[in-house]
């Protein structure tokens, strides 16, 4: 009787050892994924973030492009208004 509760304990520590392995091995598999996602998760983020600062600093190009065109239409439309208001000016000298 005592033998055979011995082998039937020494039979239920294998057991869980065995089970006790397998969830071992689970969890470190598991931890294996979850360390490959949050790296993949970090590549991506590092990538939208570099793709955001070539797109802000494409805007900001074509903005000061722009404004610099826009300026230079300004000026022209003001040297044009001003010779047509010298063309409009007629001196006394002129008008004899």
């Amino acid at each position: 009787m005592r033998i055979l509760t011995l082998a039937a304990v020494a039979a239920a520590a294998l057991s869980l050892a065995a089970c006790s392995q397998k969830t071992e091995e689970s969890a470190a598999a598991t931890g294996d994924a979850a360390a490959s996602t949050a790296a993949a998760a970090g590549d991506t983020a590092m990538s939208a973030a570099g793709d955001a600062a070539t797109n802000t600093a494409a805007a900001a190009d074509a903005a000061a492009a722009n404004t610099a065109a826009a300026a230079n239409t300004a000026a022209a439309n003001a040297q044009a208004a001003g010779a047509a208001a010298d063309a409009a000016v007629t001196t006394p000298a002129e008008a004899h």
